[in-house]
């Protein structure tokens, strides 16, 4: 029930964070009986504002780099609490399902480049 309620109160941020920003509404899709956000694998033409703000703001800060980025120095550019690893282990989710759509490349050594 209240991680429903942390769900839902997300969910309402992200959609008026993008509705501030203009952006396109990320595809919805249900699995389970339950609302879930689809992020696009990455095409010829990719159309990043389908993705969620967490997400655009991810692939920036990795291109920004212009090298290997770890999940930490993410965090930090993002102002979460690095220091706890609760906090950096959904980046790091984040992360890796955005490299395995394509948008990233996850090296063996669990650092991301930005996908040319």
């Amino acid at each position: 029930m209240i991680a429903e309620r942390v769900l839902h109160r997300l969910a309402e941020q992200d959609r008026a964070a993008e509705e501030a920003a203009g952006a396109v509404t990320p595809t919805p899709a249900r699995m389970a009986g339950r609302a879930v956000l689809l992020i696009p694998h990455r095409s010829e033409t990719p159309d990043e504002a389908a993705l969620p703000a967490d997400y655009r703001k991810i692939l920036v800060i990795v291109r920004a780099v212009g090298g290997l980025v770890q999940g930490r120095a993410a965090g930090e550019e993002l102002g979460l609490e690095v220091a706890v690893r609760g906090k950096l282990e959904p980046l790091r989710a984040k992360m890796t399902r955005l490299a395995d759509r394509g948008q990233l490349h996850k090296r063996p050594d669990g650092r991301f480049t930005a996908c040319l």
